[in-house]
């Protein structure tokens, strides 16, 4: 993710574009899966640093039988960009509220 000049974020700050992040990703594989195919969803998003702050997302799918033919990896790499997009708008949407 691109440095879009923030300052230090909070812990609760932090925790919302966690939170935002990971229920970005469950929507993604949600709105292509049918949840009754979906036997196993982790979603793990984690930060490390303060300036700059990193962010680690991990998607791990498992679908049911089922649903062999399907690409999950696919899915999860684009469950997790889809969790990055979302965090960027979030931390877009917070530079914009500081600024004001």
């Amino acid at each position: 993710m691109e440095d879009i000049g923030l300052p230090e974020l909070t812990p609760e700050q932090i925790e919302e574009l966690c939170s935002r992040a990971e229920e970005a990703a469950r929507e993604y594989v949600l709105l292509k899966v049918p949840p009754k195919r979906v036997e196993t969803l982790n979603i793990s998003v984690e930060t490390n640093g303060e300036k700059p702050l990193t962010l680690t997302i991990d998607v791990e799918i498992v679908l049911s039988p089922l649903m062999q033919k399907y690409d999950v990896q696919r899915l999860a790499d684009e469950a997790v960009k889809e969790a990055f997009n979302s965090a960027e708008k979030y931390l877009r949407e917070l530079k914009c509220r500081l600024q004001s």
